[in-house]
């Protein structure tokens, strides 16, 4: 009895015991931890490698930091969702400076922009990419063209096919654009356009009105030729030049004809 004593109490005994409930405990906190901590590992990596983009293809403007430069704003507080925006629709980076940053083909695919997106995110809060949910239509229509007249029609057009502002700028064209960058730009504001948080548009307001401008283009024309749907100046040159032209030539020939 006094040996099996002594062999339950050997010092290795208690190491073996921490050991496996060491392991227990281990294994159990992989089975059962909430997801988050893989999330933000997998954030973290995102941002690491954005920024090492953001090195090579950003910094000469908006400084190694992001806080700007004389040649760019500073980019602490944009948020994800400006990031998207701009790097996606190909306006950044800025190939040329000029008035207004147009829309281009992305110098970065998926990953890479949502790497850079992840870095910018990291330096302080701002807002980040929306849904899918929220951007892939399936909205109230009829609401949304309503609030889209309202608010964003003296800009780009009341079908969205852009306009002219102040200064050679220019509201840009809205056909085409997929909804995530739609709801991107309502949210950050980009250039001359105003922000429209949740305060101004609901999340629901937004997904109601890129479903209208979802729905305007897939629309027919059922008039015929829609002349990109810019309104009366287009229809009253058409008029004129053609129009009349054509009523002149046909004076002419019925002079000639007569004389």
């Amino acid at each position: 009895m006094s040996s099996l004593v002594a062999r339950r109490r050997h010092p290795a005994a208690i190491a073996i015991v921490l050991l496996l409930g060491l392991i227990i405990t281990g294994g159990l906190y992989s089975a059962f931890a909430p997801k988050n901590a893989d999330a933000a590992s997998s954030t973290a990596q995102a941002a690491k490698a954005g920024h090492k983009l953001f090195l090579s293809n950003c910094a000469s403007c908006h400084g190694v930091n992001a806080t700007g430069t004389d040649d760019g704003p500073s980019l602490v507080g944009v948020g994800a969702a400006a990031v998207d925006f701009q790097v996606g629709t190909g306006r950044m980076p800025l190939a040329n400076p000029g008035v207004q940053a147009e829309r281009g083909k992305p110098q970065f695919d998926d990953k890479q922009t949502s790497q850079l997106s992840a870095y910018i995110a990291s330096l302080g809060e701002g807002p980040s990419v929306p849904s899918s949910s929220l951007t892939k239509g399936g909205g109230d229509i009829a609401k949304g063209g309503e609030l889209f007249r309202v608010n964003c029609a003296m800009c780009h057009n009341f079908a969205g096919s852009g306009g002219a502002l102040t200064r050679g700028k220019f509201a840009p064209s809205l056909r085409g654009v997929s909804g995530k960058h739609i709801y991107e730009a309502m949210l950050t504001g980009p250039q001359s356009m105003p922000v429209f948080n949740d305060s101004n548009l609901s999340p629901q307001d937004k997904k109601d009105i890129i479903s209208f401008l979802q729905n305007v283009d897939a629309e027919t024309s059922p008039g015929g030729w829609s002349m990109g749907n810019l309104g009366p100046v287009p229809e009253g040159m058409f008029a004129w030049t053609i129009g009349i032209g054509m009523l002149i030539l046909i004076a002419v020939w019925l002079g000639k004809k007569a004389a």
